[in-house]
Order: C-alpha cells, then sequence, then structure tokens
C-alpha cells in the first residue's frame, strides 16, 4: 500500500499551514490565552470559508467532497498551530447541525462523564458517543443544559471546561426544535444507519490522534531548533550527546505515530484507529516534556510556548479513546478470531467502552 501523499494532499496540507500561519500566529495565540480560551467568532467563520468544517461533504451538500485521509491533514495542521475550540465536533456536525459547515456554528460534544470543552460558547452539542444518531442539543434545551452545568478548572488554558449535568438522552427530538436545512435532507448528510452512528466515536479519536501527530511534530521541530541556538561552554547544546538522544527518541515517536494515523485514516478500523490514538498519544505527551527538557529553565516559563502543547496533549489524551480504552479495544482484537472487519461495517459492531471528549 502506498502511503506517500499526492500532490494534490500536499497542496491542501501547504495551504492550510500557510492560512494558520496568517489568522493564527503567535500573537492571536496569546492573545487567545489571554481571553482564557474564549473562542474568536471570525476565526471560526475564516476555517468555515476555507472548507475546515466542510471538507467531507459532498459537493451537492455545498462541501468539498474530500475524505477521512484528507481531514487528518487538516487536523494535524492544527494541532501543530495549538488551534483552540471543539474542532472536531464542529467537523463531524456538519451537515448536522445548521452553520457547522459554514463556521457559523460552534458545537461541542457530551460523552460519558467527561467535561465538556467550550460550552458555555457552543450554539449546538452532540450528545453521546454515537452522537450523530440521534438531535443535536440546541435552542432552548442546550441553554437549559448549559445552565445546570458548572465550571471545572483546565489544565489547557485555550480549552475551557464545563461538569455537565445529568446524562441527556442522545436521540431525543426534543433537544432540538430547528427545522432541518437542504444541506442535512440530503440521503449522504442525514443518513442514520447503526454503522453511520457508530463512526461518530472513531472518527472523533482519529482526528484527535491527528492533532497529537502535529504537536508531537512541532515540539520535535522547536526541540531541534533551540538545541541548534543555545549555546552552552562555547558549543550549542545540540552537540551534546544527550540533547542528540532526546531530539532522536521525538523523531523515533513521532514518525510511527504518522504511518499509523495515515493508515487509519485510510482503512477506518477501530482497531487501527485504537493504535494510532495511543502512538499519537504518547508521541504528543512524550515529545512536549522532552522539548521542555530541552529548553531548560525558560522552558518553564509563562512566556514559552512548550508548556501549552504539553497541557493540551494531556487534555486530548483523556478525550474519546482513552489509553486504557484504546488498550482494551486492542486487546479484544488481538484475542478474536481474526481482526474485526476493516470496513464501515466494523463501526457498527460492539467494542470495549472508552473514553469520551470534548
Amino acid at each position: 500500500m502506498d502511503f506517500q501523499l499526492s500532490d494534490d494532499q500536499r497542496a491542501l496540507r501547504s495551504g492550510m499551514r500557510d492560512l494558520l500561519g496568517a489568522v493564527f500566529d503567535r500573537d492571536r495565540l496569546r492573545a487567545a490565552v489571554e481571553r482564557d480560551g474564549a473562542l474568536d467568532r471570525s476565526l471560526w467563520r475564516e476555517l468555515g470559508a476555507a472548507g475546515f468544517f466542510a471538507l467531507r461533504l459532498p459537493e451537492e451538500a455545498g462541501g468539498v467532497g474530500l475524505g477521512l485521509p484528507e481531514a487528518v491533514l487538516l487536523f494535524e495542521e492544527a494541532g501543530r498551530a495549538l488551534l483552540p475550540g471543539p474542532l472536531v465536533a464542529t467537523h463531524l456536525a456538519a451537515g448536522l447541525v445548521e452553520g457547522a459547515a459554514e463556521g457559523e456554528a460552534v458545537v461541542t460534544a457530551v460523552t460519558a462523564d467527561l467535561p465538556v470543552a467550550h460550552l458555555a460558547e457552543a450554539d449546538a452539542a452532540l450528545v453521546g458517543t454515537d452522537a450523530l444518531a440521534g438531535e443535536p442539543l440546541a435552542g432552548e434545551a442546550l441553554r437549559a443544559f448549559v445552565a445546570g452545568a458548572r465550571p471545572v478548572r483546565s489544565m489547557d488554558p485555550l480549552t475551557p471546561l464545563h461538569r455537565a449535568p445529568t446524562p441527556v438522552a442522545a436521540g431525543s427530538r426534543a433537544a432540538s426544535q430547528r427545522t432541518p436545512t437542504d444541506a442535512e435532507r440530503a440521503p449522504a448528510a442525514t443518513e442514520r444507519t447503526p454503522a453511520h452512528a457508530g463512526r461518530f466515536r472513531f472518527e472523533a479519536a482519529l482526528l484527535t490522534a491527528a492533532e497529537q501527530l502535529g504537536s508531537a511534530a512541532r515540539t520535535t521541530e522547536a526541540a531541534v531548533q533551540h538545541a541548534g541556538d543555545r549555546e552552552q561552554f562555547g558549543s550549542p547544546i545540540g552537540s551534546f550527546q544527550a540533547v542528540k538522544h532526546l531530539c532522536a527518541d521525538m523523531l523515533a515517536r513521532t514518525e510511527p505515530a504518522r504511518a499509523a494515523v495515515y493508515a487509519a485514516a485510510l482503512t477506518g478500523d477501530p482497531v487501527e484507529i485504537a493504535a494510532a490514538k495511543l502512538l499519537a498519544d504518547e508521541a504528543a505527551v512524550r515529545n512536549a516534556r522532552d522539548c521542555l527538557q530541552i529548553h531548560g529553565g525558560m522552558g518553564f516559563t509563562w512566556e514559552a510556548d512548550v508548556h501549552l502543547h504539553l497541557k493540551r496533549a494531556w487534555l486530548r489524551a483523556s478525550s474519546w479513546l482513552t489509553g486504557a480504552g484504546a488498550e482494551e479495544l486492542l486487546a479484544a482484537g488481538l484475542g478474536a478470531a481474526g481482526r474485526l472487519p476493516r470496513s464501515s461495517a466494523a463501526y457498527g459492531r460492539p467494542v470495549p467502552e472508552a473514553g469520551g471528549g470534548g
């Protein structure tokens, strides 16, 4: 199987990197930190105009018509840039929640008993690990839900969290009284088969893994750059063997994670998604820690960006498929008589319960 990116995929990734460099540079990142992670609606609309959320909607429904491998490339760039907000939930809600595809609506997700990200700013919430099977929470029902939630302290200053009130039943028609849009009436956007519904948790886990991959690659680059610039005893610290080993270990974590994430995007296999999430989580967390160590004392200061990557990596690692949940899924796949099928039907197959996400 050829895992080399096509020219179009490289252009897509390059274009997203250029866009994020223009609309979410370090100044805007720091401004977001100062706002305690409050979302910039103008930035959200710019992402929508660029097709970030509508990437996988069919063209006849107003989307770009691309697939999960291309979405992984965009989310990898979002992870590199530390782009804040419930990107995964809004992307998956395109075609289901009015305005999500265009970036006019912010959509979060309420899953398991985990805190909910950006709940106070959300225009809709997908409820449950199979959230695409039911109606999103919106309107008066969402306002009542938010009123019953309580804020909790987040380890990531760019991701405000709320502890949700009593669970809301997914699929409740009373959760939303809106009128479906034409795009939502399109068969490709509204089909709610069991297999389609089961995709939510796994696709969310894979896109989160892609963000982790982007963060791991960025902290590797930052560590190498700092090791080449910082001098000690008259030599760049990158010439010291201990620092070389740290940088090499960071690369050795990132590239297997990249291969696993890209492969899982092609197959859609839940077991491969679990493996990709495990590898990407480890790469993001450990690379950020090693990058912080290479930066030395300045890496521990608020002005450095390294700690932002580490805190976000910790938060993502506890989202959707946690380490324990992914390991259980892998063990079940390895212990079964043959692998889970590599097809969309695999999404509808019962799997061990794993973590949720925001």
